[in-house]
């Protein structure tokens, strides 16, 4: 099974780029895209419906905006739209598609730096999803949450970590509520299963030569149950075409989905 995470900072842009060329060429099963910024009805090109994939899209209520989408190659069981926190389902921020006990999430998690209001806002949204994993911990179904979680969880995930630690996506509490996730709840963090190379970062900022000299952040991830340890198989972040600020993570698994 492969699963790719992909935060496109605005689909139709990625598009341009070449993304849905290179998707063509990954065989996913399920492509997992955040900040599509667009509204499903202006998606009219059909390369947003790539060819052999059932695709679903859930759109921020505010144009140009936040959303997410999965594109699967089965047909799910069933699609849930939002994560059922009102806040975070009208900036579309979750959708979840389910293939027997296999459930697969495109997660956007705020980001907290354009102001305090923000940060507070993904704290209630950080609290609520602990609260709701909680619960898929508690159901034994298999899940693979994947997305662009805003967060850098340790030093390693993150190339200046000396100078972010006041900074929103490598707070304390930030990090803390990673340490929660893993180490108590029993969650994994797939791309952590494989022995890594040093400054594997997913995102970098615009500003300066953060690209260029690889001053990155490892803030997309594939979040798995405890009942999927031992499935991962091999990761990779792509980083050699750019098709926006993160780069595309994929993650193959020891895992059949049951259709």
């Amino acid at each position: 099974m492969r699963i790719i995470s992909a935060n496109t900072n605005g689909i139709r842009a990625a598009a341009r780029k070449g993304f849905f060329n290179w998707l063509e060429q990954q065989h996913a099963d399920v492509v997992c895209i955040q900040e599509t910024k667009a509204q499903e009805w202006q998606l009219t090109d059909p390369v947003f419906k790539p060819t052999g994939y059932h695709c679903y899209y859930h759109d921020a209520e505010k144009k140009g905006y936040s959303g997410v989408a999965l594109f699967c190659r089965y047909k799910p069981d069933d699609v849930v739209i939002g994560m059922g926190y009102k806040d975070a389902d009208n900036e579309g921020r979750y959708i979840e598609a389910q293939f027997g006990n296999l459930s697969v999430s495109s997660l956007y998690m705020p980001s907290g730096s354009a102001k305090e209001e923000r940060q507070q806002f993904k704290y209630q949204c950080m609290d609520f999803f602990m609260d709701k994993m909680l619960s898929m911990k508690a159901s034994e179904r298999d899940y693979v949450l994947s997305g662009d979680w805003n967060i850098a969880h340790t030093n390693a995930d993150i190339k200046n970590w000396r100078g972010n630690q006041k900074n929103s996506g490598f707070l304390p509490e930030e990090r803390a509520w990673f340490d929660t996730l893993f180490n108590d709840v029993g969650f994994i963090d797939a791309f952590r299963e494989l022995e890594q190379e040093e400054h594997q970062y997913t995102w970098w900022s615009n500003r300066g030569q953060a690209w260029a000299n690889n001053t990155g952040w490892r803030i997309d991830y594939q979040i798995l149950s405890p009942s999927m340890q031992g499935t991962v198989k091999a990761s990779a972040i792509y980083k050699a075409e750019r098709f926006s600020d993160h780069a595309p993570l994929t993650i193959d698994y020891n895992y059949e989905i049951n259709v």
